[in-house]
């Protein structure tokens, strides 16, 4: 334990953020309150004085990241005080307190009151645990992030949460149940982000589609005050779940321009008995249903989804069912996730598993899949002119990689002054997996 006299100041943080956009909204949160007191956000190969990871717990592999993050980290800053949090924190807090260098772990609830804590770690004689149950989880916190050199794209978190009980996930056991923003003040944080000329505000949650306000508003009149005016920013839904897809929704999206033609919504399966024993809400035939109807309603629309193989029980009938069923639709591209066994789940006990071998062999057969229909949806999209957001500059190659508004990712040869915007372009070939885009006019002032 350090002694008053031994302390030295803390000036510069990382922040390592891991998995959804949901945590990154949460990142951007803690980066303004670090700066609020006094602190410098440094980059994450910098040498700081204090280390956040922000974790993710979908898969194995996002916990075995957490600890390679952590060793990295202190390779450069080996007298930082490192602290993680996030959904593998509050899973997992024991677990995390053992990891060499690390001073404290904060669960999800806990995640924002990290930097009021930091002079409590930097003190303590050993790993500090904040991390409450679950079942407390009433509170809705405020996130929203934006990039740093840019007012072009914004996440804002207006959902948290899940009531569900799908039989493979945690995260009702890391975020609690579903809580929304105060409607009041979403509609104020929409209307900021208008007067400060964003291009794009992505709406973030872990469950979107099941937003309930305390004053009794659901997502789609979110999205109704979203349309009621004109914006200077596109809205872009991050993910929503099939079965509360409404007709209502449909109606809302496909009738007003200010709404992305792209839709992201999970499958996980295409066979009916995989389905049920994920405890999924719903049937192949509501997921056609809704997905061709928002195809039929919305031109030019980008369709992602999401796919587990390798569930416990998924037969090689099972999974050509899903192939099938994937091969029956007008999607755009796939997230395919290799199923990994998660502690305190159901289907971590569920018998026949899946050897890891052909778990891995049906990924890369969908992943492939997946490879095709993005290009050919980039390929038809060739001639017409979008508005692209910029967010990435390639220096190698002199240009900025941005993406359309119904998910084409794009190159656009522009100097790296320019800096990060929204710009009209003509879409032409496709090379290297990127829609070569040629400059047809700004959209805002560069």
């Amino acid at each position: 334990m350090l002694s008053e006299d031994t302390i030295r100041p803390l000036q510069r943080v990382a922040i390592t953020t891991l998995g959804c956009k949901l945590n990154y909204a949460e990142s951007a949160a803690l980066h303004a309150r670090f700066v609020e007191r006094g602190f410098t956000v440094v980059a994450e190969d910098v040498a700081a004085d204090v280390i956040v990871v922000n974790t993710c717990t979908v898969t194995d592999a996002a916990d075995a990241e957490c600890r390679k993050i952590v060793r990295r980290h202190l390779r450069t800053s080996p007298d930082a005080i490192v602290a993680v949090t996030g959904c593998f924190a509050q899973l997992q807090p024991e677990s995390i307190a053992s990891i060499d260098g690390v001073r404290g772990v904060f669960g999800t609830a806990e995640k924002l009151s990290l930097p009021d804590r930091i002079a409590e770690l930097q003190t303590a004689a050993s790993p500090r645990i904040y991390v409450r149950e679950t079942s407390d989880m009433m509170d809705f916190a405020e996130a929203r992030s934006v990039e740093s050199d840019g007012r072009t794209r914004a996440f804002v978190k207006v959902q948290d949460g899940c009531d569900y009980n799908c039989s493979f996930c945690t995260i009702p056991l890391a975020r609690g149940g579903s809580r929304a923003m105060p409607f009041e003040a979403l509609c104020r944080e929409l209307d900021r982000l208008d007067a400060e000329r964003f291009r794009e505000v992505i709406l973030t949650g872990v469950n979107l589609g099941e937003f309930k306000a305390s004053s009794g508003e659901r997502f789609v009149d979110v999205l109704r005050y979203i349309a009621s005016r004109e914006r200077s920013y596109r809205v872009r839904v991050s993910s929503i779940e099939p079965n509360t897809i409404s007709d209502e929704i449909i109606d809302v999206v496909s009738t007003n321009s200010v709404f992305c033609p792209h839709v992201h919504t999970p499958l996980q399966s295409g066979s009916p008995d995989v389905l049920r024993r994920m405890r999924r809400r719903y049937t192949t035939e509501r997921y056609r249903d809704r997905i061709m109807r928002l195809h039929d309603r919305v031109p030019g629309l980008a369709i992602g989804i999401d796919v587990i193989v390798g569930f416990p029980g998924e037969t090689q009938d099972h999974f050509e069912e899903t192939v099938s069923f994937l091969a029956s639709l007008p999607w755009t591209y796939l997230h395919v996730f290799t199923y990994s066994e998660r502690p305190n789940t159901p289907a971590a006990t569920y018998p026949d598993a899946v050897p890891m071998s052909v778990r891995r062999a049906r990924t890369a057969r969908l992943r492939a899949m997946s490879d095709e229909r993005r290009l050919a949806h980039a390929r038809r999209s060739a001639g017409d002119v979008r508005e692209v957001v910029t967010e990435s500059y390639d220096a190698d190659r002199q240009r900025w990689i941005g993406w359309t508004d119904n998910y084409v990712r794009v190159a656009v040869d522009l100097p790296f002054a320019t800096g990060r915007s929204a710009v009209r372009v003509r879409l032409g070939d496709v090379i290297d997996d990127t829609t070569v885009g040629m400059v047809d006019g700004f959209v805002i002032a560069p």
